[in-house]
């Protein structure tokens, strides 16, 4: 198998059909000997049966249908485990990244010899809210883990066989796609692209808080490190605060005051204290998920006419 192309399906019945036929035609264009693997997260619309029907029309389709909602990265995973093919083409299926590009992604990589070459948005779709909260995003990310994403990077990527093997190597079970991206290593590079808005954006304010939280402790223990340090500090604080009090009362006789100030600082350290212990609760958690090692996918079945 030369080439496989992999998409997820969530709440996708619209585009499955638009899709399979643009995938296809753009892979023709590079060789005939090609598959599309297509994944079915759990979707609640009839977006499997849609991809079933036509998987029984057209051998080269398969369909992975997963047995509940794991979330897109996962899903993903799943995906590039089932391809075949000696380069495997990523994509998101709601057609907002055109299959069209893999001609263009097909030739950088040849030229360049690279084993991925990535998407990156030229100018980040969406309005002011949700241009500035992606920029604060791989700002922080980067600020937090010592990782320099790159910014505005796509689901889109063409990647060879051997770097898709390595990937799959990583078998943690909270998945963040674009740091393991980037830790696998080899040869990759970017490729402007420009997606279309054919949906709006499901990642809330609170969905990119909870992602920022879930990829810096899953790539970096420096909110750790942070807390070792900030109580070093308050200690060495507090210690000049006491000796301040003790030569006061010493070679003064004027008894502190101030009240306030006290009830402050208790209410201060106690609110830090109490979201110290939530991070380390947060790396405990994640050490609990992993050391159960349950699988991040469970697939029900798949569907392809070389199956039976």
């Amino acid at each position: 198998m030369k080439l496989s192309i992999v998409t997820t399906l969530y709440q996708s019945a619209a585009y499955v059909e638009p899709f399979c036929r643009r995938a296809a035609e753009a892979a023709r264009a590079i060789t005939d000997d090609f598959e599309i693997v297509l994944v079915n997260d759990g979707s609640p619309d009839d977006s499997l049966a849609r991809a079933v029907s036509l998987a029984e029309q057209d051998p080269r389709l398969v369909v992975v249908d997963l047995s509940r909602n794991f979330g897109h990265h996962k899903a993903i995973m799943t995906g590039l485990a089932h391809a075949r093919g000696e380069q495997v083409f990523l994509l998101d299926s709601d057609l907002e990244e055109a299959p069209e590009w893999l001609s263009e992604f097909f030739e950088v990589r040849v030229r360049e010899g690279c084993d991925v070459v990535y998407g990156v948005q030229a100018e980040r779709r969406g309005d002011a809210f949700e241009r500035i909260s992606g920029r604060w995003f791989y700002r922080l990310f980067s600020a937090m883990t010592g990782m320099a994403l790159p910014e505005n990077v796509t689901t889109v990527r063409l990647m060879t066989r051997r770097y898709v093997e390595a990937l799959l190597r990583h078998d943690e079970r909270e998945v963040f796609l674009a740091g393991l991206w980037m830790i696998t290593g080899f040869d990759q590079r970017p490729l402007p692209v420009r997606k279309l808005s054919t949906s709006e954006t499901t990642y809330t304010l609170r969905r990119k808080l909870s992602i920022l939280v879930n990829s810096v402790t899953s790539f970096s223990n420096a909110p750790l490190v942070g807390i070792f340090y900030i109580g070093l500090g308050i200690s060495l604080l507090a210690g000049l605060y006491t000796a301040y009090l003790v030569i006061n009362w010493m070679f003064f006789a004027q008894p502190p005051s101030g009240w306030t100030s006290v009830m402050a600082s208790i209410w201060l350290i106690g609110g830090m204290v109490i979201s110290f212990i939530g991070v380390v609760g947060i790396y405990l958690s994640k050490i609990f998920s992993e050391t159960k090692r349950r699988p991040y996918t469970i697939v029900r079945r798949v569907y392809a006419q070389d199956n039976d």
